[in-house]
């Protein structure tokens, strides 16, 4: 049974491996590919610290210095700490949920794809010279084309929203992941913590990163095409830049600590053996911690010149984030307090975290105060207190639970001598950093300066941070060899040999493929604890979905609250699909960078139809679903049903979508409120009826279809009507496009002089794309229906595509009252 099982989800080697999808793999490439960036931002880092030792030292030039400053806190921000943390949870969370993979195993591969690619490109440009060196946040009109010439900060706007796609792919992953594919019987009230603050930090990555995706591509078209919505004179903002970066940098901060709380939460119940104090607390402040985050955006621009009204609200909001992160530290302690805490490896990262973690915290409550926060703003002490937060809240949990899963990366346990040498220096190296930056700070020190005067008192205190940054470097370097040597030295690991309650640790060391022969139920919350020889019990296959002789790799669809079984997921196998994807995007973007635009558009175009292509194996594709039967007493396949996990899946990603189109109509209000100098014509700039007609076609486009779709809920409609009614929409939607594309075409838009064209520009074109889109997927569904892959027995994909459609209708509708009805409001057109 072993073998016919590694037959249909085995692995390919050599060049095949490219088309691997299966989760602990794209995980393990993840965390891979997290480390490099690591070290690589890691060695920045002692460049930095290396040139502010002593006063006056000119190691590094400014220019030189500013790309190094500048591309460490890209690299550690946004190619190691999310990446490594989704790359952790891809490979852990269907092991804790008894499921044999991720729901869209080829969404993940192309995430890791783009995420890789991103990231070589955004680094590369280091190495060539021309890196970003506007800061990490890349402030307005620092990072405009007026002040920085060249290529540099298109590469971060470019390459980072290269990278964000693998984010939000990740995230919808996970989200989706989690609240359809658990063992049968595993209600949320029985997910393992670490379960569901994943699920949290999913749906932040969800909401929160596409503000910094709309951000980026704004910037990136008023650099590269000269659409002005940052630049003052002709109507833009540059504190509209703060506004969207902040709105996605907040939440990161949180996006970056929850998983790594997880892995506390999860750690700290096995070393102490007993369960964790305060469960249902601790998901409570799970997810307030995750609403709350959003409302601190300004945490961040308090000496911008915001109004004291708004400066006192984020204060007592900054403040509040405390009251659920607090939760989280006594449940912690209350456990130490219990249990009987063995003092193992893992658990001296545990106690480092909280040492270092709550430190973080007190500076963080001392940022909240408007006052305090203006005297240190921009100083290193802001510095300290952001590497106190996110090295201690994130790198110290991130490396217990590393020493924590080895074995089950490899088999074998670490050395305890090397593991306690690598924790020891980096424990004090860390605070020999940062806790006297605190100091450097307190004394006036600005962040981003290269190089210092003697006398100023600064000397002796960068002297000391610089000698403790090479300590912590040789602590981590201790880390790693540890790492390394484990693999070929390390004692051959037992099963289960930290005496865990979860569920990954049910498979074996290293685990197969398919993570579970059979996919036992689940009742606890601590199933290891309570069924000891579950493994055992796994490998003979005494439980569900043992038959493999069908060719389908396939898991359980359960009800998301109850955990109940409803379907049998099939999941695609290996794929070129998302390799040739991501490397069409990138060439894409490469194409952007070097100015060749019609490269650009031809790989943009060959990407969509990659894409297109990969949609098309689906459902009831041979390809994907090579026999449709299933054994008695078993749930029908999704993609046979009215509710698979695709429709999760397309929900999820248009709360993304969503995230960013309310991100726009954010900038579009904010401009009209804000601006000194926004434009408004005195004419009306668009055909209004143009516009209307375009929204009542996409209108009439929606309801054609809805009571076709219904009756093919009901088990009804026979092919020709099917096929009558997707071309129809098709047809309709096109022409909604083409009215869309008339009025843009048409209307007296000058994008280029004023923020308020450009901003209309933009809008349109928004819901262009969109209802291009959705005509296109539903001429495929008319094809679909001819070769038999759609009709009342499998009626799964249409319902997906009406999703995209209801909200291109929503969007255009609410571009209209904005750019037609809401103006006239103001005094403008």
């Amino acid at each position: 049974m072993h073998d016919q099982f590694n037959d249909v989800w085995g692995n390919p080697r050599g060049w095949k491996s490219l088309t691997i999808v299966n989760h602990t793999t794209v995980g393990i490439r993840f965390m891979l590919t997290g480390l490099g960036f690591f070290l690589f931002g890691g060695l920045l880092a002692m460049l930095v610290r290396t040139q502010l030792a002593i006063p006056g030292y000119d190691f590094l030039e400014p220019d030189v210095y500013n790309q190094v400053f500048t591309m460490h806190g890209t690299v550690m921000m946004f190619l190691f700490a999310v990446p490594m943390m989704e790359g952790l949870a891809v490979y852990l969370i269907p092991k804790m949920l008894g499921a044999r993979d991720l729901v869209f195993p080829r969404l993940s591969a192309l995430g890791y794809w783009c995420y890789l690619f991103g990231g070589l490109i955004l680094c590369t440009s280091l190495l060539l010279g021309i890196a970003p060196k506007a800061g990490w946040f890349m402030y307005t009109p620092l990072s405009s084309a007026v002040h920085t010439p060249g290529p540099n900060s298109d590469f971060w706007l470019i390459g980072i929203t290269f990278v964000e796609i693998s984010a939000v792919s990740a995230g919808v992953e996970l989200v989706v992941s989690i609240l359809r594919t658990r063992a049968e019987g595993m209600s949320l009230n029985k997910m393992p913590i670490y379960a569901w603050y994943i699920l949290v930090m999913a749906m932040m990555i969800v909401v929160g990163f596409p503000p910094l995706i709309l951000g980026s591509i704004l910037l990136e078209l008023e650099r590269a095409v000269g659409l002005p919505f940052f630049e003052v004179a002709r109507g833009g903002d540059p504190i509209l830049w703060q506004h969207l970066f902040w709105l996605f940098g907040h939440p990161e901060v949180y996006i970056i600590f929850l998983p790594a709380a997880g892995i506390v939460s999860t750690l700290l119940p096995v070393f102490c053996q007993r369960p964790l104090v305060g469960y249902r607390w601790v998901v409570l402040s799970i997810l307030t911690t995750g609403f709350i985050s959003f409302g601190l955006w300004v945490h961040h621009m308090f000496t911008v010149g915001i109004p004291q009204l708004a400066q006192a609200f984020f204060s007592a909001a900054s403040m509040l984030v405390a009251i659920p992160t607090g939760i989280q530290v006594f449940a912690w302690i209350a456990t130490l307090w219990v249990g009987k805490p063995l003092y193992h490896v893992p658990m001296l990262w545990l106690v480092g975290f909280l040492v270092i973690f709550v430190c973080g915290g007190l500076t963080g409550v001392m940022l909240a105060l408007v006052p305090f926060d203006w005297q240190v703003h921009d100083t290193h002490f802001v510095v300290a207190h952001m590497h106190y937060v996110l090295v201690g809240g994130m790198f110290f949990p991130l490396l217990a639970g590393i020493y924590y899963w080895l074995p089950h990366f490899s088999g074998r346990m670490p050395s305890v001598r090397l593991g306690k040498w690598g924790f020891w220096l980096v424990f004090i190296g860390f605070n020999l950093t940062f806790l006297i930056m605190h100091w450097t700070g307190l004394m006036g020190m600005p962040r981003r300066i290269y190089t210092y005067q003697s006398g100023l008192g600064w000397d002796l205190p960068n002297l000391i941070s610089s000698i403790g940054s090479f300590i912590m470097a040789i602590g981590i370097a201790t880390v790693l060899l540890d790492i390394v040597l484990h693999f070929r030295f390390g004692q051959k690991a037992t099963k289960n040999p930290w005496n865990a309650d979860t569920l990954e640790w049910s498979t074996h060391l290293p685990p197969s493929p398919f993570n579970f022969v059979s996919l036992p139920p689940v009742r606890t919350r601590h199933p290891m604890w309570e069924i000891p020889d579950l493994e055992e019990r796994i490998d003979r296959g005494e439980f569900a979905l043992t038959v493999i002789d069908h060719g389908r790799r396939e898991t359980w669809g359960v009800e998301p609250l109850t955990g109940k079984v409803r379907e049998i997921i099939h999941l695609p196998g290996n794929s070129w699909l998302p390799f040739a994807a991501a490397a069409f995007i990138a060439i894409t973007c490469l194409g952007l960078l070097s100015k060749f635009y019609w490269v650009a558009l031809a790989a943009s175009i060959v990407a969509a139809v990659v894409l297109l292509r990969w949609s098309w194996e689906n459902g009831a594709h041979p390809l994907a679903a090579p026999d449709a039967r299933v054994q008695p007493g078993e749930p029908p396949l999704h993609s046979r049903t009215c509710d698979g996990p695709g429709l999760w899946g397309m929900g999820v990603t248009l709360l993304a979508n969503g995230a960013l189109y309310l991100s726009l109509l954010f900038g579009w209000f904010y401009l009209w409120t804000v601006s000194p100098n926004w434009l408004v014509p005195d004419d009306p700039v668009i055909d209004q009826r143009l516009l209307l007609a375009s929204a009542v076609l996409l209108s009439i486009a929606v309801l054609w279809q809805r009571p076709v779709l219904r009756r093919l809920r009901q088990g009804q409609g026979e092919p020709g009507a099917l096929i009558t009614c997707f071309v129809a929409v098709a047809l309709l939607g096109a022409l909604h496009v083409g009215l869309l594309l008339w009025t843009l075409l048409a209307g007296d838009l000058a994008p280029r002089a004023t923020a308020h064209d450009a901003v209309i520009v933009v809008m349109l074109t928004y819901s262009l794309v969109h209802g291009l889109l959705a005509s296109i997927l539903s001429a495929l569904q008319a094809l679909r229906v001819h070769y038999g892959y759609v009709c009342k027995r499998t009626p799964y994909e249409p319902l997906v595509v009406e999703q995209l459609w209801q909200y291109s209708l929503a969007v255009m509708w609410i571009t209209y009252c904005s750019v037609v009805l809401f103006p006239p409001t103001f005094g403008g057109v």
